[in-house]
This record gives structure tokens, sequence and C-alpha cells, in this order.
């Protein structure tokens, strides 16, 4: 697969490179567009060329053809160019019948392509959390996050892992915290006064149990993403956790992935996840 690293490094031109021995070139560009009107429409090819000289404007010395028109389409719509995912995916879609090169235009009309598109090169993380509120806090951070096109880079696609604790919903339960609107008792509201309860939290909240009913017998369901009773990820994850150490870069049940504290910011979150995908990135490269 080909994907311009910037579009900064595509150039268009209707110059075709046979004609081009007195024209020069745009220092950062790697690879040209061009654009060619027929009696039916305008088709286009895409070459990688090389050049030489110190100054902006250098004397190309070598071109590739890298896609001939009937391989080609342009994408009529414009897109956020910066999104890798969302280029990928769609140039997967269109590359059929001997297409195999998509050209993108940008929001801002720059523009450049994807070539033999691979969606392999997509990273699927997954969101772990539970729910309610739903959707979950991290779920809405994430999201918010990857609308703001902070991924946009990355490759990566999102999809949520979650466990509903409503299925525990009871007058026995005794979840955590009110705020989540749990039918049942909660830690931080009711005092339990009777034996066999069903505690539904993480090792927090199980030693805030025991510390204010210290005689009471009571069953316990762990949602801890690191000790978790109910569910574990199956690839690649980003999830939170109430203890502020765990934070960073974890492996849970042989399974790499990033944990973020409860009270994380959308900040820490962005961080966290570049960190997580540059680790596998690099994992992968030395795989190979």
């Amino acid at each position: 697969m080909i994907f311009p690293d910037e579009y900064k490094y595509v150039g268009v031109t209707r110059i075709h490179p046979d004609d081009a021995h007195e024209e020069t070139i745009y220092f950062l560009s790697r690879y040209i567009i061009v654009e060619q009107i027929t009696d039916i429409d305008k088709e286009y090819s895409i070459y990688r060329v090389e050049h030489t000289g110190e100054d902006l404007l250098r004397k190309v010395t070598k071109t590739e053809l890298i896609a001939s028109a009937e391989q080609v389409l342009k994408y009529g719509e414009l897109l956020n160019i910066k999104d890798r995912r969302l280029l990928i995916e769609k140039a997967a879609e269109l590359c059929k019948t001997g297409v195999n090169t998509v050209i993108f235009t940008g929001l801002d009309r720059h523009v450049t392509f994807v070539h033999e598109p691979d969606p392999s090169e997509i990273i699927d993380l997954e969101i772990v959390d539970v729910i309610p509120p739903e959707p979950s806090w991290l779920s809405l951070m994430v999201r918010k996050l990857e609308a703001s096109g902070i991924f946009g880079d990355l490759s990566i696609r999102f999809k949520e892992n979650m466990k509903d604790l409503r299925q525990f919903e009871g007058e026995k339960t005794v979840f955590p915290c009110s705020s989540s609107g749990l039918e049942g008792k909660c830690l931080d509201s009711d005092v339990i006064t009777e034996d066999g309860s069903l505690l539904v939290g993480c090792e927090i909240s199980r030693k805030l149990f025991e510390f204010r009913f210290p005689d009471l017998k009571y069953e316990f369901i762990n949602i801890c993403p690191f000790r978790s009773d109910i569910y574990t990820p199956h690839g690649p994850f980003v999830t939170r956790c109430c203890l502020s150490e765990r934070s960073g870069l974890a492996t849970i049940n042989g399974i790499k992935g990033a944990v973020v504290h409860w009270g994380a910011s959308e900040f820490q979150v962005a961080v966290t996840i570049r960190k997580l995908v540059q680790q596998i990135r690099k994992e992968q490269g030395e795989g190979q």
C-alpha cells in the first residue's frame, strides 16, 4: 500500500512526464498526479518522482509509473484527508474491476491518494468499560477525541466492549456509586445490615465494604479490568482503573492495552492511546 505521509508530498500537474524535460518540481514533492482531459472526462495517472538540487524548485531526474489512468479513480466528495483510517476504508470499497488507486480531495482542496489499500493496516482498539451511564465515560471521551481528528494519523478503529451492570440489579445487590443510577444499594449512600449481599465492584469497593460492614457475609463480582469476573479484552484495548498507579501501558491476559485513571482528562486519554499505538506499530515492525 502507498499512502503519502502528508498531502504536501503530492503534486498535481497537466504536464505528462514524457514532455517535462525542462520542467521543475517543488522540493517536497514525492508523487505527481497527472491530469489529462479527454473528450469524455478527466483521467489521472500517478508517478513517483525523484529530483536533484538544493533550491525550492528542482529538476526531475526519474519518474516511475505507480498507477495508469484505467487504474485510478478520483473520489468526488471532500473528505478529511488527515483521517487515514477513513481513506483506507473508502479506497478499499472503491478498488474494484481493475481500479487499485483512489485520489481524495481534502476540505482544504489539497489532494492525496491511496494505492492498493490494505485494511489490515488499521488497528482495532477495544474500549473496555461498564455501563450505565450510557454511553460510558470512557467511550464518550474516546469518541469525542476521535471526532476531533486527533487520532487521524494513527489508522485506528475503535469498537466498544461494554458490560451492562444492569444484569446484576436487585434488592440484594450493592454497587459502588449511586451516580450510575443502578437499582440496588450503593456503598456511598446505603447502610447494609444483613448477610447475603452481592457486591459488584472492584478491590477498592471490596475493601470499603469490609471496612464499613466487617461482620457481614457477602458474595463478590469483580469488575476491575485487571481481574474481572465478567469480561476481558479480545484485542488491543483502552480501559480505565480507579488506581492511578496502574495508568499507562498494560497487559491483561496476554493482550496489550492502555489504562487511564477514572479521573483522566481528554488530553491524558489521547496521549495514552497514542503511546499504545506507537508501541503496537513498533512491535509490528520488529516482527516483520
